[in-house]
This record gives structure tokens, C-alpha cells and sequence, in this order.
């Protein structure tokens, strides 16, 4: 059974803290499972954007877990503005999305082994 959107969210958002950088929940989504995007701001307007990793992914790994991909800025930042177009874009496809904000000069992510 996978962990609850607002109770994993709760916890990255504490680790981010613990961790030196100030993080935010900008958008509220299903408590129960709804998708998680952060936005890794590096405060001179660039960001990188993780998403929810493609289920194709779940074949191999822990099913219970949650997975995150690079959705914009892998090789390089992305402008800002690409970010909150692509976020808009993925409210309209799903309004139950939780979109969670951090801000890190230095782009970390702090998702450790949850990247793929």
C-alpha cells in the first residue's frame, strides 16, 4: 500500500527544511493520491520540474513507492516561465495535483533514490 499524497508531502517539505531550503506547498491535491510536481527554483529564473515517474517504470521497482522523473531542466534549467506553462498545462489535464515549491540556489532536489 503506497503512502497518502498529504503525509509524504508533509515529510519531503519537512526534509527540505531540515535540509537548509525553504520548501512550499503551493497547491493543495487529493489527500488520498493525488500526483505530486516540484518545482526546484534556483532563484535567478530557472527551475527544474520533477513529475510523477511513467508507470512503465513500476514494472521493476517497489510499487508502494513513489518515483520521480525530470519533466523540464534536465540537462540545463528551464526558464520559469516553461515551468508554470507545463504546470498549468498539467492542473488542466489533472486539478487533483499536489504542486509543492523549493528553493535552492543550488538545484537540490532531495528526492534521493526516488529518481529516475
Amino acid at each position: 500500500m503506497r503512502l497518502k499524497s498529504g503525509i509524504w508531502v508533509a515529510a519531503y517539505v519537512r526534509r527540505c527544511f531540515v535540509e537548509g531550503a525553504f520548501a512550499a506547498v503551493r497547491r493543495r491535491g487529493a489527500e488520498e493520491a493525488g500526483a505530486v510536481y516540484i518545482k526546484v527554483a534556483r532563484l535567478d529564473g530557472t527551475s527544474t520540474l520533477y513529475g510523477p515517474a511513467p508507470q512503465a517504470v513500476f514494472e521493476d521497482a517497489n510499487p508502494a513507492g513513489r518515483l520521480f522523473t525530470v519533466i523540464l531542466g534536465r540537462e540545463a534549467p528551464a526558464a520559469d516561465a516553461d515551468v508554470e506553462t507545463r504546470l498549468v498545462r498539467e492542473i488542466r489535464y489533472d486539478p487533483d495535483l499536489w504542486i509543492l515549491e523549493v528553493e535552492d540556489r543550488t538545484g537540490r532536489n532531495f528526492l534521493d533514490d526516488a529518481l529516475v
